[in-house]
């Protein structure tokens, strides 16, 4: 049985949280989990970037020079790349209608298969989130510097903001801002990429049962 170890804001263990090993048994093929990772970077650029070929160029059609008696090379126009001013050559170009659709199944089989590397791999841990009157990036910091976690690339995930609870998880986020290589998001959110991305996964203990009915558990 797999365990994570349980902390709270100060840095200390408070606790363990077991895991049934057959939470753990996901089967997703490397490619797949590669596939989905691909198109969630493709579906995030904006292809903006255009340049313009030598059809697109707003310069004469005339030729530079006559094509023969001269001795040199024919020219067609002005506006063929090697001229200052041409047209680009294999330049990047906007795209559009380049979605890349993403297959509902295979995408829950992705995370589920990096949450369960992480867990197998001691890199996901437990924050028990505490009552925070005021940001205090100095206290988020603390615990992160005293933990196994140090400096590494990490994610926190959280359930969606309570109205009972709001103000406390705000402060948390906001405290977290300004610490480098630590990210927050809300589990409804996480995903495949943010996942491999990062060396640790933190999970406030308000949305462990979330995060673990992501494996298959069955919470009450």
């Amino acid at each position: 049985m797999a365990t994570l170890k349980k902390y709270d804001l100060t840095g200390n263990e408070v606790g363990l949280v077991h895991i049934d090993d057959s939470l753990l048994e996901v089967h997703a093929h490397p490619q797949s989990i590669k596939d989905y990772i691909v198109a969630i970077r493709n579906n995030a650029r904006q292809w903006s970037a255009s340049t313009k070929t030598r059809a697109e160029i707003n310069r004469t059609g005339k030729k530079p020079h006559p094509q023969k008696g001269g001795g040199r090379s024919r020219q067609g126009d002005l506006a063929a790349p090697q001229y200052k001013g041409g047209g680009i050559v294999f330049g990047p170009r906007p795209k559009f209608d380049i979605h890349t659709r993403i297959n509902k199944k295979e995408r829950r089989a992705a995370i589920r298969a990096l949450i369960a590397e992480k867990i197998k791999g001691n890199c996901v841990h437990v924050l028990r989130q505490e009552r925070m009157e005021e940001p205090k990036t100095k206290t988020v910091a603390a615990f992160f510097g005293k933990t196994e976690i140090g400096a590494k690339r990490t994610l926190v995930v959280g359930e969606a903001m309570q109205a009972e609870s709001a103000t406390d998880h705000r402060n948390f986020v906001k405290s977290l801002r300004n610490i480098q290589k630590k990210e927050y998001l809300p589990i409804p959110q996480m995903n495949g990429y943010e996942l491999a991305r990062c060396h640790d996964l933190v999970i406030l203990e308000s949305a462990l049962n979330e995060f673990l009915s992501i494996l298959g558990a069955n919470h009450e």
